[in-house]
């Protein structure tokens, strides 16, 4: 039997467009509030965070834009909305250090990961300042770099 990651086994979901549309400045954990077939949903990964974001109304925070696709087996006496808001679980002083970096020009917040810590789901969101075309082009231009780099060096050692 092979051995897993634990690390590799508590991921849900990676929002992999974070990283290439913002600058990720600062990260915090946060708990989700969700609905039994939510939970259903994604033990078997069916969400889609890439236009996620992060709203902060009345000194709560809540994730919008997060698509979780409910199972067939679903209850059908509630209704299972995809894409409804999502409450999210912060303490206050994480979540005024969120509230103030947002208000500074450029900054956002997204949601970047959900995991599995222990029994609980939880969200890993991020203050984050979007990135410009040429900082994408850069950014993709290293990305290759390595690539043929690592390709060169594992070439060189095999012979």
């Amino acid at each position: 039997m092979s051995k897993h990651n634990k690390n590799d086994d508590s991921t849900i979901v990676i929002n992999k467009k974070a990283t290439h549309d913002y600058f990720i400045e600062d990260r915090v954990e946060a708990g989700l509030a969700l609905l039994g077939w939510e939970v259903k949903s994604l033990r078997q990964k069916k969400i889609q965070l890439v236009d996620s974001h992060i709203v902060i109304k009345n000194g709560e925070a809540f994730l919008f834009g997060a698509n979780i696709v409910p199972l067939n087996s679903t209850n059908t006496h509630s209704v299972a909305d995809p894409t409804r808001s999502r409450k999210l679980l912060l303490k206050q002083k994480e979540l005024s250090r969120i509230f103030s970096g947002v208000q500074q020009k450029g900054y956002t917040c997204i949601c970047t990961k959900l995991y599995w810590k222990g029994h609980l789901i939880k969200a890993q969101i991020a203050l984050a300042k979007g990135k410009h075309e040429f900082d994408k082009r850069h950014a993709e231009k290293e990305r290759e770099w390595n690539i043929d780099k690592r390709r060169t060096l594992s070439h060189d050692v095999k012979r």
